[in-house]
């Protein structure tokens, strides 16, 4: 989008009236101050609440009432297959297979579940490379992973960097660090997206070049899925996980989601942690297994295990129903509204404000996401300079009724989620602080 210089609401108004999701902001329930909604910047963080999430967590609340037991199979949505029906959305939204994805748990525990199948190091390949500055949960379970295999993370785990002097990490980088580790290289886990420069990486480009060193491509979505245009599967990623409570608007601490490739999904020699829910639902409650220590029939023995296959295979425990209900109320709007929509309106909404930050930059902030709209999604990064700066503009801005978030070192963030936010939003924030400033 050209740049604005001379923003005005009146076309902030024009822009809104002109858009076609327009519609979708009253789906979304807004936090409020002095009896005002608040302008809320911070879906990257937790999506605002959709209206029909209320009903969708009362008809569980009333098919548990009603039909207790039954419910798993005679709720309006049958609890025994709950997860099944979030697959076609999910799917349509991540680019790849409604075999290939599932929900479940949480997106760092979905993620050493994974890791469980797809990094199996060898004396020789044990090597992980991941982004410096990942978040935080994905540095941790790099390091824990590599300890359980009994390998020390400053030598198994290698972070590709910024030069100095940038905030962004270059491709060529990355795969100069993939090139010059092929022979040891197990594993490249990187974010789909990064959580604090909002950079978008190149996820096809970076499964092809770990392929080619004969190393497990995967990624963390958290950031990205609901958000960027995603193809899974044409790209070949072998394995990736997410979150459900950012811009998929799940709700605090609801279910996370899982892809694992075609490919891996209907290998069932694949090495995993099984549980009851993750086996072949035909054979799920025969008591005929074989026992491994003797090889004779049990009521309940060892050996029984035949994971589906689709990626719910990985999958161990009972569906968490009431946990998926609001993602479940998120991704009907979703479906309505059209990924390809909303990332076509993200990209507009998200450079408008790029063009009206940088009428107000002077020296105050700079924006450190990338300016090319296929390499961001809906966030901007505003990195403010002097000490503490940031976090005092943070809370001005709370203040003054605009909800972003703060991270260290210094950088305001700000995401324009296409499906609740406006143009005038957009607007009046950059009123707002540019009085700030």
């Amino acid at each position: 989008m050209p740049q604005i210089t001379e923003p005005s609401l009146a076309y902030a108004q024009q822009k809104d009236r002109e858009d076609k999701l327009q519609g979708f902001r009253s789906r979304f329930v807004f936090p409020k101050r002095e009896g005002g909604e608040m302008i809320y910047f911070c879906g990257n963080s937790l999506g605002l609440q959709p209206v029909s999430a209320e009903e969708s967590i009362r008809q569980e609340l009333i098919d548990w009432r009603e039909l207790a037991i039954e419910g798993y199979w005679k709720a309006r949505n049958p609890w025994m297959t709950y997860p099944q029906t979030l697959r076609g959305p999910l799917a349509r939204i991540a680019g790849c297979l409604e075999e290939e994805v599932t929900v479940m748990n949480a997106l760092t525990v979905n993620l050493h579940l994974l890791l469980l199948t797809f990094y199996r190091p060898t004396p020789q390949r044990y090597k992980i490379i991941m982004e410096a500055g990942a978040f935080p949960s994905d540095q941790y379970a790099m390091e824990t992973q590599v300890k359980w295999h009994g390998f020390d993370p400053k030598d198994a785990v290698i972070e590709v960097a910024p030069r100095k002097g940038e905030s962004l990490i270059r491709e060529e980088d990355l795969m100069a660090a993939i090139e010059r580790e092929k022979g040891s290289l197990a594993l490249v886990l990187f974010g789909g997206l990064n959580y604090y420069t909002g950079q978008v990486f190149d996820m096809a480009t970076i499964t092809a070049a770990t392929h080619r060193a004969g190393a497990v491509a995967g990624f963390d979505l958290a950031h990205a899925v609901g958000n960027v245009p995603l193809a899974l599967h044409d790209w070949g990623v072998d394995f990736a996980v997410w979150c459900s409570y950012k811009y998929l608007n799940g709700g605090p601490g609801a279910a996370g989601g899982a892809f694992i490739h075609q490919r891996h999904v209907q290998d069932k020699t694949l090495v995993r942690l099984g549980g009851w829910w993750g086996n072949d639902s035909t054979s799920r409650f025969q008591m005929d297994h074989q026992s491994l220590s003797s090889g004779q029939a049990t009521g309940g023995g060892l050996g029984g295990f035949i994971p589906k296959p689709t990626a719910e295979g990985w999958s161990m425990s009972t569906a968490q129903v009431f946990n998926m209900a609001c993602l479940r109320a998120s991704l009907a709007i979703f479906e309505e509204a059209g990924i390809e929509r909303l990332v076509a309106k993200s990209r507009e909404l998200t450079g408008y404000l790029a063009s009206l930050l940088e009428s107000l930059e002077d020296g105050a902030f700079r924006v450190i996401t990338p300016a090319e709209p296929e390499s961001r999604g809906a966030q901007l990064s505003l990195h403010f300079g002097a000490a503490g700066r940031g976090k005092i503009i943070q809370q001005q801005l709370m203040d003054e009724g605009v909800v972003t978030d703060y991270r260290e070192p210094g950088v305001v963030r700000v995401a324009p989620a296409p499906l609740y936010n406006s143009f005038e939003d957009v607007y009046r924030f950059c009123h707002i602080l540019r009085q700030l400033l």
